[in-house]
């Protein structure tokens, strides 16, 4: 690493606060330790720290200079609902909470890069670090900007990464254009007519008719969409009945959808409509679709794609940095500040053995070593940034 900003002194630092952070998780829209211990991390560097943005969220602003140039740089805060199995010391002391996709690292390198910010003021402009809460379920920066966060906290670009054992430590992986994928569900209910399992004739039996629709639904995408087009579709979820003499009133089959073209999305729905109706009437039932869209595509901007490229080969050395040949199928609310504003999401390898276990898997655990080059890569990208012709 080609480390103007070096940070390896500030490691035992990083590493003290990514393991309190590990050990205390709290769920979307719940930070409010991980809020309050971030606010006065901030506030003892003296940024000024505007709380209460999607209930937990902030943004600590920092200005040096007499440049109108403003920067944001986005970190996540929230856990998830897993019980943790690593078996660390430091592992969740909430049963059922877990950092189990590196928010606690996420957040902890943008407070290792706020403080070198703040200590070298080699930047001429307007610095904003965004705490986020809610990535995983609630569209927290969706909350944020439609709450005035861009009004209130002006930015010419706003930029996010994110840890990513599945790919090689310390390797930057990006992509112009499509990066994370749409994501929606559609939950079917099917209405049939309960009754005797020895009498299937005076029913209308919603098992058989769900089923009918699990096996339609795979045609969408082979029959449907232009195979260029990356589509998922996946039946997660498929409840009914209770005895096998029994034949239910109704059956639930839950759907998750992942899309990025917005013409592609409208036809998903479109299809899963018509096939689940039109399924549950052959069958002489009908059938209810609740359709939610949830989080949009993660589009990147090409100029500040561009830009993160050109200062990771400047940071890590051009074998350290890929340009991602397929877009992932997950998804990220990021995707909706980089609408509102210009920008980019990016990717930081941390696998060092290649047996690292994979994002929300219960015995993940972010890897320390990525501290001090996230914070000393953000450093420099908002120095640098600012300091563009």
């Amino acid at each position: 690493m080609t480390l103007n900003v070096n940070l390896t002194n500030a490691m035992p630092e990083l590493v003290a606060i990514r393991h309190d952070l590990h050990a205390h998780p709290e769920l979307g829209l719940e930070e409010v330790r991980t809020s309050n211990f971030v606010a006065t991390c901030l506030e003892g560097l003296g940024y000024t720290v505007t709380r209460g943005l999607a209930k937990t969220g902030l943004v600590a602003t920092l200005k040096n200079g007499t440049s109108n140039r403003s920067i944001g740089i986005r970190a996540d805060m929230d856990a998830l609902p897993i019980l943790e199995e690593t078996g660390l010391d430091y592992a969740s002391k909430t049963p059922g909470l877990m950092h189990a996709c590196g928010h606690d690292g996420h957040t902890t390198m943008l407070l290792g890069a706020a403080r070198a910010i703040a200590e070298r003021k080699n930047f001429d402009g307007t610095v904003h670090l965004i705490f986020q809460p809610a990535e995983e379920n609630f569209g927290g920066a969706k909350i944020m900007i439609d709450e005035g966060l861009f009004d209130k906290f002006p930015c010419d670009a706003v930029f996010a990464l994110h840890n990513e054992p599945g790919l090689p430590f310390g390797q930057f992986a990006l992509r112009e254009g499509p990066i994370m994928a749409a994501v929606d569900e559609a939950k079917i209910t099917v209405h049939g007519l309960g009754g005797h399992g020895a009498e299937p004739q005076e029913t209308a039996d919603p098992i058989v008719c769900g089923a009918s629709i699990v096996m339609a639904l795979q045609s969408i995408v082979s029959r449907n969409i232009h195979p260029m087009d990356p589509t998922v579709i996946t039946v997660g979820s498929f409840h009914s009945g209770s005895a096998s003499n029994i034949i239910p009133e109704r059956a639930e089959i839950v759907v998750g959808i992942r899309s990025f073209d917005p013409k592609v999305r409208d036809e998903l729905e479109r299809r899963i409509r018509l096939i689940a109706e039109n399924q549950a009437a052959s069958y002489g039932m009908t059938a209810t679709v609740d359709y939610n869209r949830s989080y949009d595509a993660t589009i990147n901007h090409k100029a500040e794609t561009d830009f993160v490229r050109d200062l990771a080969i400047r940071f890590a050395g051009a074998d350290k940095v890929v340009d991602l040949e397929r877009a992932f199928m997950g998804s990220e609310d990021f995707a909706y500040m980089i609408k509102d504003r210009p920008g980019t999401y990016f990717f930081l390898g941390s696998s060092v053995t290649g047996t690292e276990k994979s994002l929300h898997h219960p015995g993940y655990n972010f890897n320390d070593d990525l501290l001090p080059i996230g914070a000393a890569f953000w450093t420099e990208l908002a120095e640098a940034y600012l300091a563009r012709p």
